[in-house]
């Protein structure tokens, strides 16, 4: 008779045993991961010793020697200290002088430093101040804003290659120009030395001019006529420039609005017309204005001509026109005394 073999069954072996680096490096890292620049600001906030306290008064350090042994700068290990000395005046944390070294807190959660915390030096001069307040007033973290400020080359990749970057940096730069008038003189300095922009400027410009002129019509009840009349436009006529206006306020933002302008202001340009035509007594007041201005404008050029220098540029073409000017002139006057002679009342 033929025994199977059966090996024996083996348990499984044993976890090879942790060195104590190991151990401590996951103790720190789980520490870290809990807390983040918290068990960083705690061991600078109860190794170095707070402002006004003398080195006799405490077993702590100063920033600079606690610096030296940890082979950094001062103004990091500063920035550690400032950011818990914040968090200390808002109750978060306790005070430098409570804490002694080696001494182990209870401390707030890793997302909470950031709020405290600045890891740029650009975060404590006038203009990081500024920055850190802009960000804090948009919701955002100052750390963010702070770093794109000092990557400016980055910001300009992002507007380059994102158009919701670009179109978030041109609605700053709208907010900003309000406020600052050397940056509106920038800024149109660069529209004028570039074409396209210029052209653009210009369409746009065109396109608001158009719609002020329907939502004029629309929100005053009045046209201005070809001769410079203003009077109360008819209701339908009114009617009309507020439909074309509640169609471009429609409009989604970014949506050109140039050709709606374009026929909005053809079709009220052509209303007026129509509305001073179909109106006797104001076709009359029209004609009657047109002429006005046109003898005021007549009148006024020919009252700036000068003859002292006569002598020197006189041609006998100048006399020939002034004569034809003479003889329509008393057209003209024989005109009017003749509509005069027959409208007395007039």
């Amino acid at each position: 008779m033929t025994v199977a073999f059966t090996p024996p069954e083996t348990s499984p072996a044993p976890p090879a045993p942790v060195s104590d680096p190991i151990a401590r490096d996951a103790r720190e890292f789980g520490a870290y991961a809990r807390t983040g620049g918290w068990a960083f600001g705690l061991k600078v906030a109860r190794s170095v010793r707070p402002g006004g306290q003398g080195a006799d008064e405490t077993p702590k350090v100063s920033a600079k020697e606690f610096a030296e042994l940890a082979g950094c700068s001062p103004d990091r290990v500063m920035r550690y200290y400032k950011a818990w000395d914040r968090a200390a005046d808002d109750g978060l944390v306790p005070q430098f002088e409570a804490l002694t070294p080696g001494q182990e807190v209870e401390l707030p959660d890793a997302d909470v430093w950031l709020s405290y915390y600045v890891s740029r030096n650009s975060a404590t001069s006038e203009r990081g101040t500024a920055i850190t307040e802009a960000a804090e007033a948009e919701g955002i973290r100052p750390t963010k804003a702070l770093e794109v400020a000092e990557n400016p080359t980055a910001l300009r990749a992002a507007i380059l290659a994102d158009p919701s970057t670009a179109r978030a940096a041109r609605q700053a730069l709208l907010d900003r120009v309000r406020e600052d008038p050397d940056l509106q003189a920038e800024l149109a300095r660069d529209v004028v030395r570039t074409d396209e922009l210029k052209k653009a400027v210009a369409g746009e410009s065109r396109a608001a001019d158009r719609i002020g002129y329907v939502r004029q019509i629309a929100e005053s009840g009045q046209i201005k006529t070809p001769a410079g009349q203003t009077v109360d436009a008819p209701a339908d006529l009114r009617q009309e420039a507020e439909r074309h206006l509640s169609l471009i306020d429609e409009l989604d933002e970014g949506e050109d609005s140039g050709e709606w302008a374009a026929e909005a202001y053809d079709t009220m340009k052509s209303l007026v017309v129509e509305a001073v035509e179909t109106d006797p007594g104001l076709r009359v007041q029209e004609r009657r204005t047109k002429f006005y201005s046109s003898l005021q404008k007549a009148t006024k050029v020919f009252e700036e001509l000068t003859f002292d220098d006569a002598g020197e540029f006189y041609e006998d073409d100048m006399v020939q026109r002034l004569e034809d000017l003479q003889q329509a002139v008393a057209v003209c006057i024989a005109s009017l005394r003749g509509a005069r002679a027959n409208h007395p009342e007039g």
